[in-house]
C-alpha cells in the first residue's frame, strides 16, 4: 500500500503573490500599464509585485479587488502564505550545530510514544521537535533548558544527559496542562500526603488515582511517567506557576519502595521549600534542602519513632510483621534495611512489588 510520507503539501518553492496577479491579468486581457492606470500604483510597482520583489500591502489588495474582481483577503492571505513559505524554505537549510542538536535528543523515543511524528527530513524534524518543546529556535531551546540560573542544572542528572532530561521534563509538563487542578493549599497537601500514606497498601490500580485526584485538590499535579533513555531521574518537583505545582516520577527501576520514597521525597520540597526552585533527583542528593527532603519522605514512610524498632530487625518475618504495625508495604521496611546496610541487597526482594505503567503518555 502506498502512502503519503507527510501529510501536509509543501511545495518546494516559495510562489510569489505576483504570479496570480500575472494569471488575473491574462484572464481579463489587461495589461501591466493597464493596472498601473486603475489602481494608481506605479508602473514600476506593479512591475515589482509581479516578479515578487515588493509585497502585496492591505492597500494594494484592496485596489486589486477593486481593478481584478478578487476579493482583498485573497490576496492578503496570498502575500501572507508567501512570506511565511519563503521563512520555512530558509529555516529548510538545518545548520550543523542544529543537526548536532537533534542527533543528541530522543527523537526515535518520542516518536515512538506518540509525542512528534516521524520524518526523515531533518528540516521537519527540527521543526516538529521546537514544537514539542514550545520554543521557536534552538537558541531558545539553549536560552530555555541551558541557561545558567536554571536551577535543575545543579543536578549531576541533568549533567549527565541533558537533552535527554529535558525532553523527560518537557513530557511532564505537556502531561500537566489536562490537569484539572486547584489552587496550592499547604495545609490541604499535608492532609493529602496523609491520606495517600493510608493508601500504600494497596494495588496500583486502587491507589494511583486517588493519589492524583488528592494532589490535585491541594493544587498538585502528579505526573508519573516512564523515564527516556539516558535519563537518571527518579523524579523532579517545581512549580508551573506561583500557585500550581508539579511532581514527576519516572518508575525508574520500577521498585515499590523506590517510588514510594521519590514520591514523597518530591512532595517534601513542594511542601517546605522555594516556588523558584527545580529539583531534579537521582541517585546521589547533596545540600541541605535535598537532606530535607529525604527525611521528610523517611519520617512520612517510617515515623521517627519507629526507628528503634527498625533498627532491631533481624528477619524477614519480623520486618513483615513491623510493617503491618506501621500499615504500610514491607517493600518500605527491607528497602530501608537494605538502604541502611542491615540486609543484603538481595535479601527480602520478593517483598518488594515493582511497578509499570499500563500505558504510555501520548500513546
Amino acid at each position: 500500500m502506498i502512502e503519503a510520507a507527510d501529510r501536509q503539501y509543501r511545495p518546494d518553492d516559495a510562489i510569489p503573490p505576483g504570479e496570480t496577479v500575472r494569471e488575473s491579468l491574462e484572464a481579463l486581457g489587461m495589461t501591466q500599464a493597464e493596472l498601473s492606470r486603475r489602481s494608481g500604483l506605479s508602473a514600476k510597482h506593479v512591475n515589482q509585485i509581479l516578479q515578487g520583489l515588493a509585497p502585496v500591502t492591505p492597500e494594494t489588495a484592496l485596489a486589486f479587488e477593486r481593478v481584478l474582481g478578487v476579493p482583498a483577503r485573497f490576496w492578503n492571505s496570498l502575500e501572507a502564505n508567501y512570506r511565511a513559505r519563503r521563512v520555512r524554505l530558509r529555516e529548510g537549510e538545518v545548520s550543523a550545530e542544529d543537526a548536532e542538536w537533534i542527533r543528541r535528543l530522543p527523537v526515535k523515543e518520542l516518536a515512538d510514544r506518540g509525542f512528534i511524528e516521524s520524518s526523515t527530513d531533518a528540516g521537519t524534524r527540527r521543526e516538529r521537535l521546537l514544537t514539542f518543546f514550545g520554543v521557536a529556535s534552538r537558541e531558545s531551546w539553549d536560552a530555555v533548558w541551558l541557561a545558567p540560573d536554571a536551577s535543575f542544572r545543579r543536578s549531576t542528572v541533568f549533567a549527565a544527559d541533558p537533552h535527554a532530561t529535558a525532553a523527560w521534563l518537557r513530557i511532564g509538563e505537556l502531561e500537566a496542562r489536562s490537569a484539572d487542578v486547584a489552587v496550592f493549599n499547604r495545609a490541604r497537601f499535608f492532609v493529602a500526603l496523609e491520606m495517600i500514606r493510608s493508601l500504600m497498601t494497596e494495588p496500583p490500580g486502587q491507589f494511583e488515582p486517588e493519589m492524583r485526584r488528592l494532589c490535585a485538590e491541594s493544587g498538585v499535579v502528579l505526573v508519573i511517567t516512564d523515564g527516556l533513555a539516558k535519563t537518571r531521574a527518579n523524579g523532579v518537583a517545581r512549580w508551573l506557576s506561583p500557585t500550581v505545582a508539579l511532581v514527576q516520577l519516572s518508575l525508574r527501576g520500577r521498585w515499590e519502595d523506590v517510588f514510594w520514597f521519590s514520591f514523597f521525597h518530591e512532595a517534601g520540597h513542594i511542601a517546605l521549600h522555594g516556588k523558584r526552585e527545580t529539583f531534579l533527583e537521582g541517585d546521589k542528593r547533596t545540600g541541605a534542602e535535598e537532606q530535607e527532603a529525604d527525611e521528610f519522605a523517611s519520617n512520612m514512610l517510617i515515623p521517627k519513632r519507629y526507628e528503634a524498632d527498625l533498627y532491631r530487625i533481624r528477619t524477614l518475618g519480623e520486618a513483615q510483621a513491623f510493617a503491618r504495625r506501621l500499615a504500610i508495604p514491607p517493600a518500605i521496611v527491607v528497602g530501608r534495611l537494605q538502604h541502611e546496610g542491615l540486609l543484603a541487597q538481595r535479601v527480602g526482594n520478593r517483598l518488594r512489588r515493582r511497578f509499570a505503567l499500563v500505558a504510555e503518555p501520548g500513546s
